[in-house]
């Protein structure tokens, strides 16, 4: 089987880094699939054997691309668009893998060229408008929403991320057969070409004061839909009663670090909150790995984040809000669910941290879900199934 794979962001980047695009594209290989894949020039190249890499220019002066909707993205997609074109006059291929918005270039192009088309959906196109706050406009939002519809309609199969995602497509397509719900799950390292070693190899956290051998660790972006403020203000409920915890905030860039220790330092617990800042993966997880406690505070959303599923099958306590982004994956069983709420999160981080044979068995449960429900062998079942259904 023939493949393009079209993924319109910075891949490889530490900067919302397309883990689900490299696994998708990794296990696509092993089974079979012969591929070429055209991405933004910016990002690192990494090692995925049979797999032909193919870039844009980076277009460094306009900056960084950041996560979601953006002006810079539209120019960048702009070369995406006559690259594509390129590769599809040079060559025949059967299935062309869209990620995000190139489903709407590879709809465009689709009769022209008559391959199948997989639309690899992270998310409601119209809904990241608005999330992001890129638009509010109600004419530019209904075109969205059209669009997308139109790329479902059209699509031959559609991968969906996250139970939300699965069930927002079957109402706009009822009965259909062509909607393959795959999480983003896998966690094994990501090779990087021309490298000693990989993305997420080991590597150990910097000690910290040996007054705290206990640690609740968050590590992920900052955004204000991560319900950080949440976290530190339970943060300072927490430390009336625990003089022996550290709270690790791992991730987010210098000007929302510098806003949520303004807010530590105001609630007068600097002292016990420390933030590292954006660091590279591997460093990330070195850092949970040495939590007594994870923590995964969001406040809004419906995607299932990607770390709930590195929580799971870390073996370690999970304090997480009980909203749908979450409890889609999380139940009672496998973590402390708690509201969104200051107060709640405080009382879940300290019978996260005070209970410890239910922490225990609240966490081998979550591994034992991961195992089961998520881990690679099942993965690869799942895209083998889609591949399957584009023959």
């Amino acid at each position: 089987m023939k493949y393009l794979v079209i993924a319109p962001q910075p891949f490889f980047s530490p900067r919302g880094t397309p883990f689900s695009v490299y696994y998708r594209t990794l296990i696509s290989a092993e089974l079979g699939a012969d591929i070429d894949f055209l991405t933004y020039g910016q990002g690192e190249d990494v090692d995925i054997p049979g797999v032909r890499f193919f870039r844009t220019p980076a277009l460094a002066f306009l900056g960084p691309v950041k996560i979601g909707p953006s002006l810079k993205k539209l120019v960048h997609d702009f070369f995406i668009f006559f690259r594509m074109l390129g590769l599809l006059v040079r060559n025949r291929y059967d299935v062309v893998h869209a990620h995000e918005e190139a489903v709407f270039m590879a709809l465009l192009l689709k009769p022209f060229f008559r391959y199948k088309l997989l639309y690899d959906m992270h998310s409601s196109l119209p809904q990241q408008l608005s999330n992001f706050n890129f638009s509010t406009n109600k004419a530019l939002l209904a075109i969205f929403e059209w669009l997308e519809n139109r790329s479902l309609a059209r699509s031959d199969a559609i991968i969906t991320i996250c139970p939300d995602l699965y069930h927002y497509v079957n109402k706009i397509l009822p009965g259909n057969s062509r909607n393959f719900l795959i999480e983003n799950s896998i966690l094994e390292p990501v090779r990087l070409k021309n490298s000693q070693g990989c993305a997420d190899s080991a590597e150990e956290a910097p000690d910290v004061p040996a007054q705290f051998p206990h640690r609740i660790v968050y590590a992920g972006t900052l955004e204000a839909y991560q319900g950080i403020d949440i976290l530190i203000n339970a943060m300072a409920l927490v430390v009336r009663e625990r003089k022996d915890v550290l709270l690790v905030i791992v991730g987010g860039t210098e000007e929302q670090v510098q806003r949520y220790r303004s807010q530590a330092e105001k609630l007068g617990i600097a002292d016990q909150v420390l933030f590292t800042g954006r660091v590279a993966q591997q460093l990330a997880r070195a850092w949970s790995r040495q939590a007594t406690v994870l923590v995964s505070p969001r406040s809004s959303g419906t995607n299932t984040p990607l770390k709930i599923y590195e929580q799971l099958a870390g073996g370690i306590p999970l304090v997480a809000t009980a909203i749908y982004s979450h409890t889609q994956v999380l139940t009672e069983e496998v973590a402390f669910l708690v509201e969104p709420k200051v107060q709640d999160m405080a009382q879940g981080l300290l019978a996260a941290l005070g209970e410890s044979a239910l922490a225990a068995e609240k966490a081998g449960r979550a591994q034992e879900l991961y195992n089961r429900e998520y881990a690679r062998p099942i993965y690869v079942q799942k895209l083998k199934r889609v591949l399957e259904s584009l023959v």
